[in-house]
């Protein structure tokens, strides 16, 4: 396994602490005004998807995982359990619903996702940060519904529910920001 010197931290380096996977999400070398420079983190756990915060002594030697990210088609869904397929070996892989966060409700099929592997194991598989859905569900809009008027929830063909603007009608595509959430625009 190879090192990593504390010097050497960035933001999304990942490494192993007491056999856990965590990627650094946030740090900051500290020089005290007496005693060695420390390096202060913010550590997330790729497993738990828990935050924690640790401290380092300057030039303490970590080992460093070596992570994969590649694409993959998710197929379809049986119970708690999705199957991944890789593009280009056709090669199928069953992923646990925890692995797609809280990004399994804008998951639908054939859609390419991010996969996240380490030691032949993949750890997340991340849909994309915007995707295009169909409005299943919605109050009808009203005539004189401006965009800039207020919003309504708005079920997707995925079963998300986001706030759409009051223009917005069944059947419609809408763009949405899986990261946040939120409504983007009409799809073209």
């Amino acid at each position: 396994m190879p090192k990593i010197d504390t010097a050497e931290f960035k933001n999304g380096v990942s490494v192993l602490l007491d056999g856990e996977i965590f990627t650094i999400v946030w740090f900051q070398h500290h020089k005290p005004g007496k005693g060695g420079a420390v390096m202060r983190t913010k550590l997330k756990n790729l497993r738990t998807g828990g935050v924690i915060d640790k401290t380092f002594n300057a030039g303490e030697k970590l080992e460093q995982a070596i992570l994969e990210r590649y694409p993959m088609q998710f197929l379809y869904q049986q119970d708690d359990e999705y199957v991944l397929m890789h593009p280009e070996t056709y090669e199928q892989t069953i992923v646990n619903g925890a692995a797609f966060g809280g990004g399994l409700k804008y998951l639908k099929p054939s859609m390419e996702v991010t996969a996240l592997e380490y030691d032949g194991k993949i750890l997340e598989a991340a849909v994309p940060f915007f995707v295009e859905l169909e409005v299943a569900d919605t109050d009808p809009g009203v005539r004189g519904d401006t965009v800039s008027g207020g919003s309504k929830p708005a079920t997707l063909e995925t079963g998300a529910v986001i706030n759409v603007p009051f223009f917005v009608n069944i059947g419609d595509r809408v763009k949405v920001d899986t990261r946040t959430d939120t409504y983007l625009e009409r799809a073209k």
